[in-house]
């Protein structure tokens, strides 16, 4: 028979710590804490596995359950020697939640429980304190009231507010026992006026009514928010710990508080924390006393005058410094720990390992190393991949005020403050002369890359996660916000609007691109630093990993960056980005409006020199690394001319007439241009641009290979390859390129051809396109579009919409969709592989820099990732710890 409730305390547990998925983190830490020895309150956990009964049964409970439950208190009264519901002799309990991860805030607790109109007489008798027991009953009201009953705190809050007034006092603790009686009547009276029944009297009624109302918090809105913002599965579930209350509010020989095993923002060795005197917990965070340090160094730091629990409680102070040894060396991590004080006596009521900075992290893992806690391996694995973000960027100084005016994606992080842009040229314009400055834009397109990079950060009104905007941001290492659809954008008037808020060209705005945060006016910033930390971590992270990390990199500038990154090759060199460069796309629009292959060709030799420059540069900064460069990939008419002035400017270049330049524009606009005339279908109806495109590769490796010495490993890749003939006829192409530039140079070049997979039939045909491939690289995000049929520029309009209502668990943009895109790459692996056992395979996508994806990449064999150069860190990371946990073992 399935056993529903584990009981814990008085020195034993029935549960234990690596029980967390059945019993909560909160219910297996007080089980393990229990047998440790350490003092923890008698209670039971009623297991995750009822709360999913729970939602799969109409919100009915198991039919054991009740039983198990009142053997379960029936412990708890032998334990503590006290009786639930006498009125002599009262037992009172918590009832907290406990997911399997900490979710800190964001469900619901109940303490005090048991107490009526009865048992707060006896609580009174037997404390000889009526003042404190009359302070936990109308604790009590005020807290199942707003959390079971739905009457809403701040009802109780101004009650309380105006009685000290009445009494002209200051602090709650100056209320005395007659005030709080009263107080409890009005409060009694207020949950009777907005329900029209009373406050239930039942300590067994109350019990249950929070244990349900434990269990529906799990699906409340700021629950359901913070579970979408963590990527924690809703099927979880919480689960709930009944508990023997401990009093902090007993008296002055009482108190209650939380604490740090370590610094949480810097990870420094020091004990962190506070506490109250003669409080409750939620006295401490509430806000209403000012709460006390508790060591004398970290009151002196702060210049605090308040006593700190070192002077003021000097032995409990020690046994509690006991225990944030023995937990630490323990869990062998830091810990967020809990405790209360009752008459001297110390009481642990929680202990969890402690959210922290990335910074925090970093030197929590190295100094745990260096003091033999733990080995290199079990290191890495403690960062979140993700949190390195925090250290790459810029981020807003989190002591400065902000007015949030408009919420968008967070599509590239970091924060930037700047003057309102609407368009490139003004961009550009502006940051030359010094300005800083945000490109505000509806969406970009290829040719806003000169604003783009002349700007701090960019916000668009419309796109995604992985649109335009957001891959080019990434690989710049500018911040963005993306589809930001509250503001609208008016290009004439060169101003935006939201709400009863307008901001025109010059305006001042702040942009935080981790959170999606759009800003009025310049929020202070601080400024990333890379720690010695970061350093070993990531020594340690290469050693562990089999993974290989490139980085899609288009300039010699984000090569650079790549390689201080730790990069280990290009995975991705788009070179469309290189055309609009302002001194080549006239050349590449004359060749556009070229009425034959020789005029095109014309314009193709100004442009060979640019191409080969730009290659030269970049195989000199990978020096010997693999280059992954693929062919032109956009359709032509995005680069040509909408304005009047530059369509003159390319007609007068091309020797046409600006009529000319209007019909060819006009000719090339497709209806579907993402699955027009694009890729490897260009290349083939113009076989002159992947002539010269081959030949300015062919040349540029041969002059660094001279120049260096060493082999420059080129690999060709070949876009949106559908079929085995497609890239029959471009190697042909690449091939006869190759032979001629060999006859020239009298050297014959390395290279390997090989295509990117982006089509759904390219995955069914892999085997025989892998005849012809030396290497797949997967396309995840036009791979993701063609196979869903999504947009990803325009799917962020109905994305959040999906994820709410569970028909996406994430946006399949941002992280693998393992059970659809991921079957389709696993199947072009296995069909591949197959016919050609050493074909090099990865993906270029932005995926490559998500962790999820990474572990999915590590799992299905792939032999690298790539991603834009500031998430190499965090690929290098969910490498390392996809090889160390992937067998499910975890590190030694």
């Amino acid at each position: 028979m399935t056993k529903w409730v584990y009981g814990f305390g008085n020195g034993a547990g029935e549960g234990s710590a690596d029980m967390r998925n059945l019993l909560g983190g909160k219910g297996a830490n007080l089980a393990e804490m229990s047998n440790l020895g350490l003092p923890v309150p008698p209670g039971f956990s009623i297991t995750t596995e009822v709360c999913t009964h729970f939602y799969s049964n109409g919100n009915d409970y198991p039919g054991s359950l009740k039983a198990e439950v009142t053997a379960a208190i029936a412990a708890i009264e032998d334990q503590v020697g006290a009786k639930f519901g006498d009125a002599v002799n009262p037992l009172l309990v918590s009832v907290r939640s406990g997911a399997r991860v900490s979710m800190p805030g964001m469900m619901d607790t109940v303490l005090n429980l048991g107490l009526n109109d009865e048992t707060v007489e006896g609580l009174a008798k037997r404390s000889k304190d009526a003042r404190f027991a009359y302070d936990s009953y109308r604790r009590f009201i005020q807290m199942y009231s707003d959390v079971v009953l739905g009457v809403d705190h701040y009802n109780f809050e101004d009650l309380l507010e105006l009685l000290k007034e009445d009494r002209e006092v200051t602090l709650d603790t100056e209320l005395t026992a007659d005030d709080l009686k009263t107080l409890v009547a009005s409060y009694r009276k207020c949950v009777e006026d907005e329900l029209g029944r009373p406050f239930p009297q039942d300590p067994q009624e109350q019990l249950w009514g929070a244990i349900g109302a434990v269990f529906e918090s799990w699906m409340i809105p700021r629950a359901v928010t913070y579970r979408r913002l963590h990527d924690i599965p809703e099927n979880w579930g919480t689960a709930v710990n009944v508990q023997a209350m401990v009093f902090g509010n007993m008296g002055q020989d009482c108190a209650t508080g939380v604490a740090f095993t370590r610094d949480p923002s810097t990870g420094e060795n020091l004990f962190y924390g506070e506490y109250l005197v003669n409080a409750q917990g939620e006295d401490v965070v509430a806000g209403i006393r000012t709460p006390q340090h508790l060591t004398i160094d970290g009151r002196k730091a702060n210049g605090s005058d308040l006593p700190s629990m070192e002077e003021v409680m000097p032995e409990v102070f020690d046994q509690l410094m006991d225990v944030r040894t023995r937990l630490e060396t323990h869990y062998r991590d830091m810990q967020d720990i809990e405790f209360t004080v009752q008459q001297g006596t110390l009481y642990m009521l929680q202990t969890r390992s402690g959210k922290r900075t990335a910074a925090a992290a970093l030197k929590i893992a190295v100094d745990m190393v260096d003091d033999g806690l733990i080995d290199e391996r079990m290191a890495v694995t403690r960062i979140e991949p993700a949190s390195l973000d925090q250290l790459l960027h810029p981020t807003l100084d989190p002591d400065a005020d902000r007015k949030i005016i408009a919420r968008g994606l967070p599509a590239s992080p970091g924060a930037a403050s700047g003057k309102v842009v609407f368009n490139s040229d003004d961009a550009e314009r502006m940051a030359g002369d010094g300005e800083k400055v945000i490109l505000v834009r509806i969406e970009t397109s290829p040719e806003d890359i000169h604003g783009m990079h002349a700007a701090q950060g960019i916000l668009t009104t419309r796109g995604g996660m992985t649109s335009h905007a957001a891959v080019v941001a990434r690989g710049m290492g500018r911040s963005c916000v993306a589809g930001a659809g509250e503001l609208q954008v008016d290009y004439r008037n060169k101003t935006m609007f939201v709400s009863n808020v307008s901001i025109g060209e010059g305006d001042e705005i702040t942009i935080d691109g981790g959170t999606g945060e759009v800003m009025q006016g310049v929020v202070p910033t601080i400024q990333p630093e890379l720690s010695d930390d970061f350093a070993r971590v990531m020594e340690w992270a290469d050693a562990a990993r089999t993974l290989g990390v490139r980085t899609n990199a288009d300039t010699p500038e984000e090569c650079r960056l790549a390689r201080e990154f730790g990069a280990g090759g290009v995975g991705l060199c788009r070179t469309e980005h290189m055309f609009f460069e302002a001194d080549r796309i006239v050349a590449m629009r004359q060749m556009i409006v070229g009425e034959d292959e020789s005029a095109r060709r014309a314009a193709l030799e100004k442009i060979l020199p640019m191409q080969r420059g730009d290659f030269v540069e970049i195989f000199r900064i990978m020096k010997g690394l693999p280059v992954t460069i693929r062919l032109l990939d956009p359709p032509l008419h995005e680069f040509l001319p909408k304005g009047e002035n530059e369509m003159a400017e390319v007609a007068k270049a091309a020797g046409v007439s600006v009529e000319k330049v209007r019909q060819r524009a006009m000719q090339l606009e497709e209806a579907n241009p993402m699955l027009g005339h694009r890729g490897c279908r260009l290349a083939i109806s113009y076989p002159e641009i992947p002539e010269m495109q081959a030949r300015a590769m062919f040349e540029a490796a041969l002059e660094v290979q001279a120049e260096l010495g060493e082999t420059v490993q080129l690999e060709i890749m070949v876009p949106l390859i559908a079929t085995r003939k497609e890239l029959e006829i471009l190697k042909a192409v690449i091939d006869r390129v190759a032979e001629t530039v060999a006859a020239e140079k009298g050297v014959t070049p390395d290279y390997m051809v090989g295509t990117m997979i982006e089509l759904p039939r390219a995955i069914l045909r892999a085997g025989e396109i892998a005849e012809v491939a030396e290497f797949f690289s997967y396309g995840t995000n036009d791979l993701t579009q063609t196979t869903f049929g999504l947009s990803r520029d325009d799917s962020a309009n109905f994305m959040q919409v999906y994820e709410r209502q569970g028909i996406f668990e994430h946006d399949p943009f941002v992280s693998i969709d393992e059970a659809g895109v991921g079957e389709l790459i696993e199947m072009g692996t296995e069909r591949g592989r197959a016919v050609r056992p050493d074909l090099k395979l990865g993906i270029c996508g932005e995926h490559g820099g998500d962790p999820a994806s990474v572990r999915f990449c590590h799992k299905v064999g792939l032999d690298y990732v790539s991603c834009s150069p500031f998430r190499i860190p965090i690929a290098r990371l969910a490498a390392a710890q996809a090889a160390i946990l992937g067998d499910g073992s975890g590190p030694e």
